[in-house]
């Protein structure tokens, strides 16, 4: 019995390093593109210096209107510095942005993965029930800790599949409407019986519960998929 927790021990830790080395690796990549793209974006101050140097270069420029086109050329310097500070703001709001996204799609697509596993143990395994009891008077059944509100049809059919359990029966669509209406198998449609097998899965509601309690044999029947010390009417 061991076995089985030590494997089940190692595939979970080996998950969450697969997600924790994932998760690094996209910090790491997103870091890279963010250090390449704030290296390679223009000096805010650059076109400041350019025209600092207008300045120093061209002393000559003394009228008037050279002297406005100076201060205009230095106003479009500061408001371009300021516009491309607010630039790298947002960029970095944008890759925080994108790095909690990839973190969050790697955690979401790991966890239905680990799901899907769960779904298909459970699917080869079928459903572990410790208790089910079927109370005619309140119309419910109660499988482990689930209450389910039956009709009184689809009670009648879980009884008859209850106790066709009870003698390692399976039953066909035909002995499940001949029991219920007291009739010879040989003379009840099968498809009377399929329709109360379906109908009483739709009542239990949960469609892994009716589908993995309620099993249908190839070309047998029907059969609930429980232990038979389990079962207990009242």
């Amino acid at each position: 019995m061991q076995e089985p927790t030590s494997s089940a021990t190692d595939v979970l830790k080996a998950g969450n390093r697969v997600v924790a080395g994932g998760i690094a690796a996209i910090v790491l990549i997103l870091l890279g593109a963010a250090v390449f793209l704030f290296l390679n974006l223009p000096d805010a101050n650059a076109f400041n210096a350019r025209v600092e140097r207008l300045f120093v270069e061209n002393n000559n420029l003394t009228t008037g209107g050279e002297i406005k086109l100076l201060e205009i050329l230095a106003q479009s310097g500061t408001s371009f510095s300021e516009v491309l500070i607010s630039y790298r703001s947002v960029i970095f709001v944008l890759l925080v942005f994108a790095t909690a996204l990839m973190v969050a799609a790697l955690v979401f697509l790991v966890t239905i993965i680990a799901l899907n596993r769960r779904i298909s143990a459970i699917q080869r395994s079928g459903i572990q029930v410790s208790t089910l009891v079927i109370s005619r008077e309140a119309r419910a059944v109660y499988i482990n800790d689930m209450e389910f509100a039956l009709t009184e049809a689809a009670i009648e059919t879980l009884s008859v599949l209850a106790e066709a359990r009870m003698d390692d029966d399976v039953l066909t669509g035909a002995q499940i409407e001949g029991v219920i209406s007291g009739r010879n198998a040989a003379d009840c449609d099968e498809a009377a019986g399929a329709t109360r097998v379906k109908r009483l899965r739709d009542a239990l509601g949960n469609q892994m519960v009716s589908e993995l309690l309620v099993k249908t044999i190839a070309r047998r029947g029907y059969m609930l998929a429980v232990g038979k010390d389990t079962i207990k009417m009242i």
